[in-house]
């Protein structure tokens, strides 16, 4: 059997369910740490299960380029290379071709680009994207699209989509199936309802085994991120999971939930670690500010990671001024234990038929004890 999510329960338009894949099931609404390289930043895998995460997200373009797709391959697939038993989502690549490459070419049939590691020259086609995710052993393989910059016109916006559903078409065609894996398309419009609907008909038209959201988190801001799912998840098939690709910070997560997202990924856990900030159940501190240099509770007094259930806020400051790598380890592992709580947390009131009444009451812990 293919890839497949299946429902177990649904409080206003929030789900939850199950993600089955070829390396485990998923319970959702899941938060995916970002392995970029192969690697959650700071983090060993054991430190990354021992969180409660289920499924990581490996990086197409990075991996390409350092150590190749086909390197990994031969040493038996990204599973096993980066020592993750769990499922494994890989993203396109397109979304770093457009950021991260320089002197790139778009034309219909894909990217030519230059690495920004070294300037050599790579293509990076539909065809390509799918094989190369196929030589990472991926479960959840993405469609190779153009994530349209914001902001953008209607017309650019749906020159851009149109593009991006013929490229998913020519994935589709590309994907080896297999059991337990699949391929997800990628929703695009920017923040334009019909560009939205025509998407999604030509994606459901195609046939998923999942649907992605994209095209957000990329510089339109919270309401307008969140008023473009409010017209786009209703859209979706209620048989697949949904996928809000690159979200995003706590609130974001719990704005998306309640809008009927099942899966998400990104930097920003691992990022703020090393960045020197902790994402907590009374909200976000800045470990850096001296407010904290004599401080001996720790970050969340609700929280058993290693970080709370072992150090002060006032270790983890000194770690951080003496410039320690064991502080922005220690925040990183607390911030995604954190995530991880959160969505469990998320589930098992939507499982419970409460998620309103849970979702103000972490709200309002937010307030008490954050600085922005």
């Amino acid at each position: 059997m293919t890839l497949h999510w299946t429902h177990a329960a649904t409080d206003g338009r929030a789900r939850a369910g199950v993600l089955h894949t070829a390396h485990g099931e998923v319970p959702t609404p899941v938060f995916m740490p970002v392995g970029t390289a192969g690697t959650v930043k700071a983090m060993t895998a054991d430190a990354v299960r021992s969180t409660g995460a289920r499924m990581v997200l490996g990086n197409t373009y990075h991996l390409m380029l350092r150590p190749t797709a086909e390197r990994v391959a031969r040493l038996g697939g990204l599973h096993r290379f980066m020592d993750w038993h769990g499922p494994i989502l890989t993203d396109s690549g397109g979304f770093q071709v457009m950021s991260l490459a320089g002197l790139r070419k778009m034309d219909e049939d894909g990217v030519t680009f230059q690495s920004h590691v070294d300037g050599s020259k790579h293509r990076l086609t539909p065809e390509r994207s799918i094989e190369i995710q196929h030589l990472l052993g991926a479960d959840v393989t993405m469609s190779f699209d153009e994530c349209t910059p914001f902001p953008a016109t209607h017309e650019q916006a749906a020159s851009s989509m149109r593009l991006s559903m013929r490229w998913a078409a020519r994935g589709r065609k590309a994907f080896v199936e297999r059991p337990g894996h699949g391929l997800f398309g990628i929703v695009q419009g920017s923040t334009f309802e019909d560009l939205r609907a025509e998407s999604v008909a030509a994606l459901t038209g195609i046939g998923f085994e999942g649907y992605a959201i994209g095209g957000l988190a990329v510089g339109e801001g919270q309401e307008a991120m969140f008023a473009t799912l409010d017209f786009t998840t209703p859209m979706l098939p209620t048989t697949h999971a949904r996928y809000l690709m690159g979200v995003g910070k706590p609130a974001d997560l719990l704005g998306a939930v309640r809008r009927g997202v099942d899966m998400f990924d990104c930097v920003i856990p691992t990022r703020s670690g090393r960045m020197g900030r902790a994402y907590t159940s009374r909200g976000q501190l800045n470990l850096r500010n001296a407010r904290y240099a004599e401080d001996d509770r720790p970050l969340d007094p609700d929280c058993s990671c290693p970080a709370c259930r072992n150090h002060s806020r006032a270790y983890i400051h000194h770690l951080l001024k003496c410039e320690e790598m064991l502080g922005p380890m220690l925040l990183s592992w607390h911030n995604i234990h954190y995530y991880q709580a959160l969505m469990a947390r998320m589930r098992e009131a939507i499982l419970a038929g409460r998620f309103e009444a849970e979702a103000a009451l972490i709200e309002h812990d937010w307030t008490k004890d954050g600085e922005e």
